[in-house]
């Protein structure tokens, strides 16, 4: 059983950066696959950036590419979304999420999920 508890999020004005974090159980990131993904209200949860198992293999997705990056702190079992130039259709609830296996951008692939963190952006 993988435990996923993401923190950091907040309301920021448009151009500003903040670093989500999602803290994960034991050795996640060594056997499992993570993925960051957002939902904003009304629409479709969304997939934002993820790396494969051990993190060699980072994807983000073209919205957020050039803006967000990933890090990961393998000592204290803690991936992070740096989110830089943020915008107003930034604005969701972002989750991180755990999954056997290569690393998808299909929601439905993922196994385990973190109870997410709100991120809003003012114009």
């Amino acid at each position: 059983q993988v435990q996923l508890v993401e923190s950091g999020g907040g309301l920021v004005q448009a151009g500003d950066s903040l670093t989500l974090s999602c803290a994960a159980s034991g050795r996640t990131f060594s056997n499992y696959a993570m993925g960051w993904f957002r939902q904003a209200p009304g629409k479709e949860r969304e997939f934002v950036a993820g790396f494969s198992a051990g993190g060699g293999y980072r994807y983000y997705a073209d919205s957020v590419k050039g803006r967000f990056t990933i890090s990961i702190d393998n000592a204290k079992n803690t991936v992070h979304l740096h989110m830089n130039s943020l915008k107003p259709e930034d604005t969701a609830v972002y989750y991180c999420a755990a999954k056997w296996g290569a690393l998808s951008s299909r929601r439905d692939d993922y196994n385990y999920w973190g109870q997410g963190t709100q991120v809003t952006v003012s114009s």
